[in-house]
């Protein structure tokens, strides 16, 4: 029996394991969602407010539920709607099928109405991106894009299907893919290069392991967990990396990075050995090229090629699954004492406590900062809560201040620094782990940008709380004009609506927060509430986040504040 290809293409969602999609309906898809109407019991449809809030979503739940996220679109402004989205999900190796329609085959190339070259925006921002133009190609394409999306490193796929496509008439199988021809996405990591890794950090004085998101994607915490501790092997992050340790664990030094923690900073211009697992390099990360890591033997591990040896030199690269690796070379550690090299970053520690996170957690004025806020919702989260965070201050704020204690518990726009992620990728995040606490992190500025989305929120009932940390300015921005533009404050400052008020329109319940005296009794009531919340917290608009590398600069040369510079 024959069925149309929007049909197939639900049926073959449904054989890929997809239970929840997230997306906004119009004339070039209407056929598909016609036929999604009918499997209303096997796939959850999430009405989102704008299709750029669908792609968030979709990248939240990934990120939290660890499945390939799912977005359906009509054409033209709906497919470009969704362009900023992809590009965050592959800088940031976030699994997404995106499914966008197209005009049917006889208009292509016709300027018809919402027709855009889809394949042609998306070919840059995507691993694969493909035009379906007949129904029977429908179930081929979705069982590629699948496979393509989630293997390797994760990243988007587009398929672009046309309108004739999703009316035509096709008898439908599907077979999930397993193969593509010249795609390896999971090579092995051969075993000399396993022995050699071993007796390198074995042999080390100062190694230092620093672990990107890549440990996540490859759920590797517990693995990384055990290397560090069986080769008493300090451990910092990346931005994305930041839930890859519990926060409190010994060997957890912190931070890498523009603002991370100063000892992994110091410490990766002193360390004799770096393993670099699952991580780009980022320019956040390095600084000045020519003066990282000199005294370091680079050991780069990472699942795409691509990025051995682009940015970093490395002494060995390793084209794998960082997972493998850590899992593979655990039998052969050996435990080393280490207590000269540990020293350094207590000695950094104290430095960091006395200079910049005790003036932050305990200023010594009326006005609240984002790091104590941050401090006291996170001492008050359940264990396994997830923090999302939108992009500027408030991320940094709560990447340095936010004590995660389990895996996925910390979502954040790394690569492409988006602002107006946080809230969709908020949503999707508790979509896909419901049954864990969300706490959201975000600036008055980020908010404002997918602001619609607290409909989605009142739509379903989604429970996340959101924590806005309210100074009136975009704060990140104002920042970099007070120390590197005369404190010339050009368009950084906000005019804001009343956001209590506002949420309370959608049904959400919420309070204000002017005084560091009704701090802690609102987290308790926002933890406590059944369902959404927000807390508008004012907080000074002057706060800045420190420590402070400045961009070009070197990792070892920090400034505590506006005039302090430190160095080892």
């Amino acid at each position: 029996m024959k069925i149309t290809g929007a049909e197939g293409l639900i049926k073959s969602l449904i054989c890929e394991g997809v239970d929840t999609v997230f997306g906004y309906p119009g004339g070039q898809i209407i056929a598909v969602y016609d036929k999604l109407y009918d499997y209303q019991n096997e796939i959850n449809h999430i009405l989102v407010r704008h299709e750029q809030g669908a792609i968030h979503a979709a990248q939240g739940y990934a990120r939290s539920s660890g499945k390939t996220g799912v977005v359906i679109v009509t054409s033209g402004p709906g497919a470009t709607n969704v362009v900023t989205g992809l590009g965050d999900a592959l800088m940031d190796s976030t699994p997404l099928v995106v499914i966008t329609g197209q005009v049917s085959t006889a208009f292509l190339g016709t300027d018809a109405f919402q027709e855009t070259d889809v394949v042609a925006v998306t070919q840059q921002l995507t691993k694969w991106a493909v035009q379906i133009r007949r129904p029977e190609d429908i179930p081929g394409a979705v069982a590629r894009a699948f496979y393509i999306a989630s293997s390797g490193r994760p990243g988007p796929v587009v398929l672009d299907i046309a309108k004739d496509a999703q009316f035509g008439l096709t008898e439908w199988s599907h077979e999930q893919c397993r193969f593509i021809r010249s795609y390896n996405p999971t090579p092995e990591i051969p075993e000399e290069d396993i022995n050699e890794i071993a007796g390198i950090l074995n042999n080390a004085e100062r190694p230092l392991i620093l672990a990107g998101h890549g440990i996540t994607i490859a759920n590797a915490e517990h693995s990384l967990l055990e290397v560090a501790e069986k080769g008493n092997i300090p451990v910092a992050t990346t931005l994305l990396g930041r839930a890859n340790l519990p926060f409190s664990h010994p060997l957890h030094k912190g931070m890498l990075g523009m603002h991370g923690n100063i000892g992994p900073n110091i410490a990766t211009n002193k360390a004799d050995v770096i393993l670099a697992l699952g991580m780009r390099f980022d320019d956040r990360i390095t600084g000045d090229v020519s003066k990282y890591a000199p005294q370091a033997k680079i050991i780069h591990v990472d699942i795409d090629p691509s990025e051995l040896n682009k940015i970093v030199r490395a002494s060995k690269s390793v084209h794998g699954d960082a997972g493998k690796l850590l899992a593979s070379i655990l039998p052969l550690m050996q435990y080393r004492d280490r207590k000269e090299w540990l020293a350094l970053f207590d000695k950094c520690d104290t430095t960091e406590i006395s200079e910049v996170i005790s003036h932050e957690l305990h200023p010594d004025k009326e006005e609240m900062n984002m790091g104590e806020v941050i401090d006291v919702v996170s001492e008050m989260a359940p264990a396994d809560t997830i923090c999302v965070t939108d992009v500027g201050q408030n991320q940094m704020f709560a990447a340095r201040y936010f004590r995660c204690r389990s895996p996925r518990s910390f979502i954040s726009s790394g690569g492409l620094g988006t602002m107006g992620f946080g809230l969709p990728a908020a949503i999707g995040a508790k979509i896909g782990a419901e049954k864990r606490p969300v706490v959201l992190f975000v600036g008055d500025g980020g908010l404002q940008m997918t602001i619609q989305e607290l409909g989605t929120i009142m739509t379903y009932n989604v429970d996340v709380k959101i924590v806005l940390l309210n100074n009136s300015f975009l704060g990140n921005v104002r920042q970099w004009q007070e120390l590197f533009f005369n404190a010339r404050f050009s368009q950084t400052q906000m005019h804001n609506p009343d956001f209590v008020r506002l949420a309370s329109a959608y049904g959400i319940a919420g309070e204000d927060v002017t005084d560091r005296s009704m701090l802690s009794d609102a987290v308790k009531r926002m933890f406590e509430h059944d369902g959404a919340y927000l807390m508008n917290v004012r907080v000074d608009a002057k706060d800045m986040i420190f420590p402070m590398i400045p961009a070009g600069g070197v990792v070892d040369r920090i400034l505590l504040n506006p005039t302090t510079k430190f160095s080892i």
